[in-house]
Order: C-alpha cells, then structure tokens, then sequence
C-alpha cells in the first residue's frame, strides 16, 4: 500500500527544485516594445532613493503576494512600477526560472507593452527613469563575464562538534557568473543581465 501510494506521490506535479515551496520567490516582467517599428526591451533603472539597489537596472517585478501565481505578480509588479494595467499586458509566455540559490527563485514572463504609456506613468518613488535596448542589438551583443568567488561563512552557532573536523572542516567555495551588457550610458549586469542572457537566447532561435 505504502509503495503504491508513493509511486502515485512520484507521479503527481513535483516542485521544480527541493525548497522551492518554502523559497523567496519573486516574478518579472521582461517587456517588449516597439519603437518606429522595430521591437525593443524595456528596462527601468531604480529609483536613487530606494533603499536596496538604488540607480541599478531591473525589469519590472517583485515578491509574490499570499495567494497569487507568479504571473500575476509579474503583472502586479509592472502595474505598480510602470502604471501598465495587467490587461494591457499581452503576455507571451514564461522563460526558465532563475534559481539564484535553494532560497531564492525567480520566474520571467515576456509580455508585449504600449511604450507610449510608460513614458508619462512610472512610479517615480521606485523608478528613476525608462529606457529601451533594441531586440537587434542585444541578438548581436557579446555580453562579457567575470566570476565572483563565494565562501560560505557559518553562524556563530554552528554546531561544529557535530561534523567531521569540527571547525576546522573545509568550506567550498563556489563561483558566481556576472554578464554584462554596456548599452549607451547604462550598464545591465546581475540578476537582471541573466534574464537578459536566457531571453535573447530563446529569441535569436525563432529570429
């Protein structure tokens, strides 16, 4: 009994990765606009007076909500930021989620945008500004890499009686890939730059 049942648990919808049910999860919006005819990425470069990543470039997005499904957070996010209401969002479809770590996980949807609207209805509290990158030149841009070492750093309560070494036990380090794009004055680079990454790769197979 305890084996059928199992085998039927096994079989049912799984969570994309272990911890994704009790993660930070966020959602964006990567949006696409057309500018004299030819489409473009929309970006917004945070407001200089926020408090966590001030002046850095992201897509519209944020935290999911109790109770909403990341698409509609997506769309809350953009609304609140951009002033697009989520009807006026034609949603495309959903890229790979970005797991930046066992507790942090964030899920991209493409959507078409008016660019006409987001001219006069940032929220300026959490917008700087809005710019453009044309689709055509992020297809033809080498995006450059540099890796950033991590070390893990445990607590002051780490029960180190417990492993092999104690506190002398051997922490592996691991790298992080940082890509980034440098489009006119603006430089996109972290979380934001690997969305981008994923996006133009997925867009330069149907081109």
């Amino acid at each position: 009994m305890f084996i059928d049942q199992l085998k039927s648990d096994l079989h049912q919808s799984q969570p994309l990765f272990i911890g994704e049910e009790t993660a930070f999860k966020a959602a964006v919006l990567v949006p696409l606009v057309q500018v004299n005819g030819e489409w473009h990425v929309l970006f917004e470069v945070r407001s200089l007076t926020m408090r966590k990543q001030p002046g850095d470039i992201s897509f519209p997005g944020g935290k999911l909500d109790g109770g909403e499904t990341a698409q509609e957070a997506a769309l809350r996010e953009t609304y609140e930021e951009l002033g697009i209401p989520p009807e006026s969002v034609k949603v495309l479809g959903q890229l790979s989620p970005y797991i930046a770590s066992p507790s942090f996980v964030v899920y991209p949807f493409v959507g078409i945008i008016d660019e006409q609207q987001v001219k006069h209805s940032f929220n300026q509290e959490e917008v700087e500004e809005t710019f453009t990158v044309p689709l055509s030149w992020l297809s033809q841009y080498e995006p450059y890499l540099h890796h950033v070492s991590v070390q893990p750093t445990p607590g002051e309560d780490f029960p180190y009686e417990k492993i092999m070494n104690g506190e002398k036990y051997s922490w592996g380090s691991r790298s992080i890939e940082e890509w980034f794009y440098d489009y006119n004055r603006y430089t996109i680079w972290g979380l934001t730059a690997r969305i981008l990454k994923h996006f133009v790769m997925v867009a330069k197979r149907n081109s």
